[in-house]
C-alpha cells in the first residue's frame, strides 16, 4: 500500500505566501503542451509536495501500469479487459494500432458513400446512444460544428421522449441518417430510442427505413440481428471504454459533421498529448500535476468536489463529459484488489460556463464554508465575429476570478464583504480551439484520471455501478422487482394499482 504520510505530513501554508517564498513558482508550475498552456501556480502544489507524489507513483508502480495501458496488457482486471482508446490515434499496441486504423478506414468509406449519395440524400444525421455513445460525440459536435456546414447533427441521448419529439419536430424523415450508437447493442434507452426513430421513418412514409441506419458497436452480430445490413455497421475494440470511446467509430457523427481531415487533426492532438503522458518526467507532465493537484486537495484538505467553468460557449458542455469522465472512471470504493481503499477518491465534479457562473454559484466559491478547487479553461483566440471587447471582457473575468479566489479581500468592519482567500485554482489557456487542441485537451483529462487511479490502487476502467438500477428498472418494468414500501406506492401513482390507502 503506498504510503501518503509524507504528504499528509507537509506544511499547509497560504497561497500568497507560496508566491512571496519562491520566485521561480510561476516558472516551475506552467507547462506549454499541444497548444494549451497549463497553470497551477495558483494551487497549493510546492517542490516538495511534487517529489513526495512523485515517490508515491513509484511505489504505486505508475511507470509500469502506464506502460501496460499502452502495452494493450488487461489493466481492466474485473472486466479481464485490456484500455484501447490510445490505440485509436495510434498509441499503444502495434496489433490494435492496426486494428483500429482498419475501423476508422471502413468509417470513412462509408462518409465517403454517403458523401455521394448512396444512400440517397442525407441532409439531417440522428445519432441515438447514451452515456460515452452521446457525451463525447455531443461535445464535439457542439464544440466544433459550428463553422461547418454539411449536415444538421441532433444527439439524442434521453429516453424522455421529448428529446425525439424536439429532433422530429426539425428533421425531413426522408432525408435523415439513423446512426445507432451502441457498445453492445443491447442498451435499452438506445435500442428504444432507435426503434421510435425507425417507426417514425415509417410512418412518413420513407420505403426502407433499415436502410437509412448505421450502426456503431463492438458487437457487429447484434447490429445485424437487428436488422442493420452488414455494410452500414462500423465497429470498434472491446478493449474501448464507453467514456473513452469518442475517437473510434463512436465519433461517426463529428466525423461526419466536421470532415474527416478535421476527425484526423482531432485524434492527432490526442496522440500528441499521448506522447507527453508518455515520455515526459513527472514533474513537468500535465497529466501528473493535475493529478497531484486532486489528490492533495481530497486527500489532505478534504475537498469534496471540484468545479471546471469553461470560459467559452464552444467548451459549454466539457463539465458534462468530464462528470462521466471523471465520476464513472474513479467514483470506486474498493481497490483494484477488491479491498476497502479506506480513503476518498474521485470528488464529484461539476461546474458551468463562463460569466453564466459567477452570477449564480461564485458567491459560494468565494465566501462559502466549502473548499472547492476550481478549474478555469479558456481560449486566446476569439470564435466569435463581435467586437473584441467581448472577447477581451471574458478572458479578463476568468483571470480575475482566479486571482480574487487567492487574494481575498479583509474587512474586519464589515464581516459580510470579507473574502477569505487562499482558494485554490489552475488555469487551463488554449491558443485556439480546433480539432487538434480539443484531443489534446481530452486526452489530457482521461490520463489525469488514470494517475489519480492508479494512485488510490483502485481500477478506472469498469463502471459497475451503474448496473444496479438499470437492472431493478427492467425487473419493475416485466411487472417484477422486490422493492421497499416507499418505490412500490411512487410506481402505483404513476402506473396505477391497487391503493392500500383506500
Amino acid at each position: 500500500m503506498a504510503d501518503w504520510s509524507t504528504i499528509e505530513a507537509l506544511p499547509q501554508e497560504r497561497l500568497e505566501a507560496l508566491f512571496a517564498a519562491d520566485p521561480a513558482r510561476l516558472k516551475r508550475l506552467t507547462l506549454d503542451v499541444a497548444g494549451i498552456h497549463f497553470d497551477w501556480a495558483k494551487t497549493h502544489l510546492t517542490p516538495e509536495m511534487i517529489a513526495a507524489f512523485e515517490q508515491l507513483a513509484k511505489e504505486s508502480d505508475l511507470a509500469g501500469k502506464r506502460e501496460a495501458m499502452f502495452s494493450g496488457a488487461h489493466v481492466n482486471v474485473t472486466e479481464d479487459r485490456p484500455v484501447e482508446h490510445t490505440a485509436e490515434r495510434g498509441e499503444g499496441n502495434p496489433d490494435s494500432v492496426a486494428r483500429a486504423g482498419a475501423y476508422h478506414a471502413r468509417m470513412r468509406a462509408l462518409i465517403d458513400a454517403i458523401e455521394a449519395e448512396a444512400f440517397g440524400p442525407v441532409n439531417h444525421i440522428l445519432h441515438v446512444g447514451i452515456g460515452g455513445s452521446a457525451l463525447g460525440p455531443h461535445l464535439l459536435v457542439d464544440a466544433l460544428g459550428r463553422d461547418f456546414d454539411r449536415y444538421d447533427v441532433a444527439i439524442v441521448s434521453n429516453v424522455d421522449g421529448m428529446a425525439l419529439d424536439d429532433v422530429f419536430e426539425r428533421f425531413d424523415p426522408a432525408t435523415t441518417l439513423l446512426v445507432v450508437a451502441s457498445k453492445t447493442f443491447t442498451t435499452t434507452e438506445t435500442m428504444m430510442n432507435a426503434e421510435s426513430v425507425i417507426a417514425w421513418m415509417e410512418g412518413a412514409g420513407v420505403e426502407d427505413p433499415y436502410g437509412r441506419v448505421v450502426a456503431v458497436t463492438a458487437a457487429p452480430d447484434k447490429a445485424i440481428e437487428w436488422g442493420v445490413d452488414e455494410t452500414r455497421v462500423v465497429p470498434f475494440g472491446e478493449g474501448v471504454g464507453g467514456r473513452y470511446s469518442l475517437w473510434s467509430s463512436i465519433g461517426f457523427p463529428a466525423a461526419i459533421k466536421l470532415g474527416w481531415d478535421q476527425f484526423e487533426e482531432l485524434l492527432e492532438g490526442a496522440a500528441e498529448m499521448d506522447r507527453h503522458f508518455r515520455l515526459s518526467a513527472l514533474h513537468e507532465n500535465a497529466p501528473a500535476l493535475g493529478a497531484f493537484a486532486d489528490l492533495y486537495y481530497t486527500q489532505v484538505r478534504h475537498a469534496e468536489t471540484r468545479a471546471p467553468f469553461a470560459y467559452d460557449e464552444r467548451l459549454r458542455l466539457l463539465p458534462s463529459y468530464l462528470q462521466q469522465l471523471e465520476m464513472e472512471s474513479n467514483g470506486k470504493g474498493v481497490t483494484i484488489d477488491g479491498k476497502p481503499v479506506g480513503r476518498p477518491t474521485a470528488p464529484i465534479t461539476w461546474g458551468g460556463v463562463g460569466t453564466d457562473a459567477q452570477h449564480a454559484v461564485f458567491q459560494l466559491l468565494h465566501q462559502g464554508t466549502h473548499l472547492v478547487p476550481v478549474e478555469f479553461l479558456a481560449v486566446i483566440e476569439a470564435g466569435d465575429t463581435l467586437p473584441e471587447d467581448h472577447h477581451k471582457n471574458l478572458l479578463l473575468n476568468a483571470f480575475a476570478q482566479g486571482a480574487a479566489l487567492m487574494k481575498g479581500r479583509a474587512n474586519p468592519d464589515d464581516p459580510a464583504r470579507a473574502y477569505p482567500g487562499d482558494r485554490p485554482s489552475s488555469t487551463l489557456l488554449l491558443d485556439r480551439l480546433d480539432a487538434r487542441t480539443l484531443g489534446a485537451l481530452i486526452a489530457f483529462y482521461e490520463h489525469r484520471v488514470f494517475v489519480n487511479g492508479v494512485l488510490l490502487g483502485i481500477n478506472s476502467f469498469d463502471q459497475f455501478g451503474v448496473e444496479l438500477g438499470k437492472e431493478m428498472a427492467k425487473a419493475a418494468a416485466k411487472g417484477g422487482g422486490d422493492f421497499d414500501p416507499s418505490t412500490d406506492d411512487l410506481i402505483k401513482r404513476a402506473f396505477g394499482g391497487d391503493d392500500d390507502e383506500a
